[in-house]
């Protein structure tokens, strides 16, 4: 196949859109695909810009990318239909993370360029980077959900009231838990309504699930072996994402087979509640007393050397090379059922 790796950008999780490209093209290649790469923040690269660019690590956080705002907009408004390397592709492989990128924007673009692209389309994507909606939609399908409100304005006695401490407060519209702080005291809340807000417009506070953490990838509309983390940390943040060490994941977990259904079946009313294709990882929460909680949905899981969708596969017999294959076909065959 020919396919283009669309990856980079200028969102808070640029580093670690790099990190997965660089395992796909690695992947792809051996299989002997053709593949190209393109910066949405730059352009096409050439092979000294794909050894400069896919080759580092995330880091520990989120990396500063207001300069490349704008050369993201004009990729998104007029660069990349211009390319002939994304013209001409059989398929767009997408390894973008948060932002306008995995929100719902790039898909709508690229349906309009006609060329077959990874993961879900702009209507899914959107609703899985929005957390309230998301929300809304799983607990309306019949999936269970943490209690949340979402802010500003948020005072210290409306968390007491509706939520309880600690108490989450994130971004509503990121991923890989930029912006998260988990807030045990009333005094803490406005410093981490601060930071959330500098990486979204809505701020969420959510209920802290105490317990263990579980996720769930969805492969095609088959759910993959449940996995289990235990990070470094308290809360499974950026760090511990995207550092190795940093964090223990089982896959499949060592969990009830019963629990581990559950889990696989709430996995997949999430998946089609968002109306998600190709792909996408759900993440959960399990309490002491074995109540389950859906946290969000992942429309484009990371495949980093340490992300847990891989892994997931790798658990049920897939080497992360037929991985890549199999979510580069989905998208080529479901563009050529819809007459694409």
């Amino acid at each position: 196949m020919r396919v283009t790796v669309l990856t980079g950008g200028a969102t808070p999780e640029r580093a670690v859109a790099f990190a997965s490209a660089s395992q796909i093209v690695a992947a792809l290649r051996s299989r002997t695909h053709e593949v190209r790469v393109v910066d949405l923040a730059g352009g096409l690269l050439d092979e000294r810009a794909e050894r400069e660019l896919l080759g580092g690590a995330v880091g520990l956080t989120p990396p500063s990318v207001e300069a490349l705002a704008e050369r993201e907009r004009q990729m998104l408004s007029e660069g990349l239909g211009e390319l002939a390397q994304v013209r001409d592709a059989e398929v767009l492989f997408l390894a973008v993370h948060g932002g306008a990128l995995e929100g719902g924007t790039l898909q709508a673009v690229l349906d309009v360029i006609g060329v077959p692209y990874t993961g879900s389309g702009p209507l899914a994507s959107a609703l899985a980077m929005d957390k309230d909606l998301s929300k809304r939609l799983f607990r309306a399908a019949g999936v269970p959900v943490p209690a949340w409100f979402m802010a500003p304005p948020l005072a210290a006695e409306d968390v007491t009231t509706a939520l309880g401490w600690p108490v989450i407060i994130k971004p509503s519209k990121q991923g890989s838990s930029v912006g998260l702080t988990l807030v045990k005291r009333a005094q803490d809340l406005g410093d981490a309504v601060k930071l959330a807000a500098r990486y979204d417009d809505e701020v969420m506070a959510e209920q802290f699930i105490p317990g263990i953490e579980l996720t769930v990838g969805v492969l095609g509309d088959v759910p993959l072996p449940v996995g289990q983390i235990v990070p470094k940390h308290e809360l499974f943040d950026y760090e511990t994402k995207y550092t190795p060490g940093m964090s223990e994941e089982t896959f499949p977990a060592r969990i009830a087979t019963a629990l581990a259904r559950q889990l696989q079946e709430y996995a997949l009313m999430a998946h089609r509640a968002l109306k998600l294709s190709g792909y996408s990882r759900i993440d959960f929460r399990v309490s002491p007393e074995g109540d389950i909680f859906c946290l969000e949905a992942n429309s484009l899981p990371g495949m980093t050397r340490t992300s847990l969708f891989p892994q997931a596969a790798q658990a049920a017999g897939i080497p992360f090379p037929e991985l890549c294959e199999r979510i580069a076909s989905l998208a080529r065959n479901n563009r050529t059922a819809k007459g694409g």
